[in-house]
């Protein structure tokens, strides 16, 4: 492969890591907006977030601004573990953390509409957003770019201590949902259930699930990701007609 090819190789599988990111972040964002309890990464931005809007001492930053700020963390979280088995590659992880917030704001914004007031309202509205996240994190993973913050330091943590990843992981999401506990107890010296309700738990054992299910049936979007030479051919007929 030529390194024109390779170029548009890496353009399409990250355009489609971006439609992937996209599908995520519209499931943070409903699950937020179900008021059922938020998805597990957005836990802590979204008590920060409530908290900027309460108290003048703390930055009144978006959700998606707090998320990225979380990933940062993440990301050095992993320089720290790994040191020199770090790998220079995985900085690219602030790009994909810093646009993943930039979409939960967008999304966000989408559904200001969504204002579920029953109790089954609020579980259908969590129960379609940790669907679509769970899609989304399917298509995203079958991108093999970079991970996610929120994958890659649990990934770390697995190297380094031999504990199978998906121990880890549970175990790294049952400490970011119990510093949100703290961070809400500190801010606000209560439980904030909107945002750390049984949503939340429901959302750590079903967005998996999900993921696991669709992962099985999307050996189609293998062949998309793979799919090179109509794109191309879409390409540089664009440039054609643009410069011609």
């Amino acid at each position: 492969m030529n390194v024109k090819d390779r170029l548009i190789s890496f353009l399409w599988q990250h355009f489609l890591l971006l439609v992937s990111l996209y599908i995520m972040t519209f499931g943070v964002a409903v699950c937020v907006r179900s008021g059922a309890g938020s998805s597990v990464i957005s836990v802590l931005p979204y008590v920060f977030e409530s908290a900027g809007k309460t108290f003048h001492n703390v930055p009144s930053l978006t959700i998606g601004q707090y998320t990225y700020v979380m990933n940062g963390i993440l990301v050095l979280g992993q320089i720290m573990v790994l040191r020199r088995k770090f790998e220079l590659v995985q900085l690219f992880q602030l790009v994909i953390g810093t646009v993943f917030g930039v979409l939960i704001d967008i999304n966000m914004s989408y559904t200001v509409w969504l204002a579920p007031a029953d109790i089954w309202q609020k579980a259908v509205a969590q129960l379609a957003g940790c669907t679509i996240l769970g899609f989304g994190i399917a298509f995203e993973v079958r991108c093999g770019s970079v991970t996610m913050p929120g994958e890659g330091f649990p990934v770390a943590l697995s190297r380094i201590s031999g504990v199978p990843f998906p121990k880890v992981k549970i175990i790294v999401d049952t400490a970011l949902v119990t510093l949100g506990v703290i961070a809400s107890f500190a801010f606000f010296n209560e439980w904030m259930w909107h945002i750390i309700g049984a949503g939340t738990l429901f959302a750590m054992f079903y967005v998996g699930m999900i993921v696991r299910i669709v992962g099985k049936h999307i050996g189609w979007f293998d062949r998309i990701l793979a799919y090179r030479p109509g794109f191309r051919r879409y390409i540089y007929g664009l440039a054609r007609h643009i410069y011609r």
